[in-house]
């Protein structure tokens, strides 16, 4: 099996994700959705495999807490992909995409671990 990442590059949780992979000798991709927005239609898809635009966001993050409060309560899809669009580092990072159409958003070796058959 093999898996997709989307993060950013410098991110601290995606460089441990992707650490883990190498380790556990998963292949993988990763794409840095500042160099390379992922499309409307697919952040569309993970918030929905995910529960939510609230499960797809980090709404902990630094870049969230400096938003004005006037856009933290987007009121369906069109103004979420507005937001992400415009502040990128909103996105729950990493978000993995595993072969079978698993979405999952953040990193934690057991989740990994089991989704990849190794726990």
């Amino acid at each position: 099996m093999s898996v997709t990442l989307y993060g950013l590059a410098k991110c601290g949780t995606c460089i441990k994700a992707r650490a883990w992979l190498d380790q556990h000798s998963i292949p993988h991709a990763f794409q840095d959705y500042r160099d390379i927005p992922v499309a409307p239609a697919v952040l569309k898809r993970w918030a929905t495999a995910l529960g939510g635009w609230e499960k797809l966001v980090n709404r902990a993050s630094l870049t969230w807490r400096n938003l004005d409060e006037s856009l933290k309560t987007p009121s369906g899809d069109a103004q979420w992909l507005d937001l992400i669009a415009r502040y990128p580092a909103l996105v729950r990072r990493p978000v993995a995409v595993f072969d079978d159409g698993t979405v999952t958003a953040g990193f934690s070796e057991k989740r990994f671990a089991q989704q990849l058959g190794l726990a």
